[in-house]
């Protein structure tokens, strides 16, 4: 840094400030730290300043690589909100498995990460449970549990998964299936909650028969469809907990021969890639992935800046993908309203 301060004709602190973007400085003497940085070739240490200053204005991010389809889109919005914030990002792929998150969140600390937004694996609580108690400021994303007190993001879900059951209905269909998520988590019981309601609006009844246990990956979706056909009258339609188990649903249904959107409808959380692909293509409930994101980022600096603040949870509002696989109409897409969903 001295050096780097002597070729810029400036002070030590004014190459500090801007190297840790702890305080601005004049475009002019930006540029010329800058200059002088990259002639040098200056790396600063970060571990090393972390001693110091007792932060790494990093923020580790550990989720699954495979498992989530929006990986990419929800990487690019939560390094985006952190670099405008003078943050760095390293990732850690917790394989969606309880072993590979431990493992991916003790490496993101050995590297004094200042903060974790997770993406929780299903079945386990173990690693949420332990950044509860030892106080590391974390935020879970996108899968969301209020057993847990931590801070959290994510889709709104009863309301949502109430219109789409009400959409159907309005369809026609009467005989309306739903595919539950993984158990402990939150999502799953308000969007098993979503479905209840959705029926009772519609003035269906509830059948146990018409809901099979899934869980967060395709096979469970092939699984569970197929239970779903086995029943006596069978559904005309069913509601998937999210986009990996569409297109298991999806492919089982087909399999046995059903012609989606006329001899069965399918919709479900989650807008994938494959949706608009498909023929028909696959009415969904689109998740807000970049708010997700960078509402992530946010609550994780509010965090750090207040550590004894109560959790939150913030749940935003999806956006519906009206196409074919429904059986009807395809108006062009709009966004849900509170809980009065306008145009479903």
């Amino acid at each position: 840094m001295e050096d780097v301060a002597k070729l810029a004709g400036v002070s030590i602190s004014t190459v500090s400030h801007v190297v840790n973007r702890t305080r601005p400085v004049a475009k002019s003497t930006l540029q010329r730290v800058q200059a002088a940085i990259e002639a040098t070739g200056y790396t600063g240490n970060a571990i090393a300043r972390s001693l110091v200053t007792g932060g790494t204005r990093s923020i580790g991010v550990a989720m699954s690589l495979l498992a989530n389809p929006h990986l990419a889109q929800l990487i690019h919005a939560v390094e985006a909100e952190a670099t405008a914030a003078g943050y760095q990002v390293l990732l850690g792929d917790t394989l969606d498995s309880a072993d590979g998150e431990r493992a991916a969140v003790r490496k993101l600390q050995a590297r004094r990460v200042d903060g974790v937004l997770l993406t929780p694996a299903p079945g386990d609580t173990a690693t949420l449970e332990q950044l509860e108690r030892t106080g590391v400021p974390a935020v879970l994303v996108d899968r969301v549990s209020h057993k847990i007190k931590l801070d959290q993001v994510g889709a709104e879900n009863i309301q949502s998964t109430s219109a789409l059951v009400s959409h159907l209905a309005q369809a026609g269909h009467r005989r309306i299936a739903f595919i539950s998520g993984v158990e402990w988590m939150t999502a799953s019981e308000e969007r098993t909650l979503g479905y209840r309601l959705g029926l009772g609006r519609a003035g269906l009844r509830w059948d146990s028969n018409l809901v099979a246990g899934g869980g967060a990956t395709t096979a469970d979706g092939i699984l569970a469809m197929r239970r779903l056909l086995t029943v006596p009258d069978r559904p005309t339609a069913v509601v998937t907990g999210n986009g990996a188990m569409t297109a298991g649903a999806y492919k089982e249904a087909r399999d046995h021969g059903l012609r989606i959107g006329t001899d069965l409808a399918l919709v479900g959380h989650d807008e994938v890639d494959w949706a608009e692909l498909a023929r028909p293509a696959i009415t969904t409930m689109a998740h807000p992935v970049d708010e997700i994101g960078r509402t992530a980022v946010k609550l994780l600096l509010t965090r750090l800046e207040d550590r004894d603040r109560a959790p939150e949870t913030v749940l935003l509002p999806p956006v519906l993908n009206h196409r074919s696989s429904c059986g009807c109409d395809t108006p062009a897409p709009e966004p849900l309203a509170g809980a009065g969903f306008p145009g479903l």
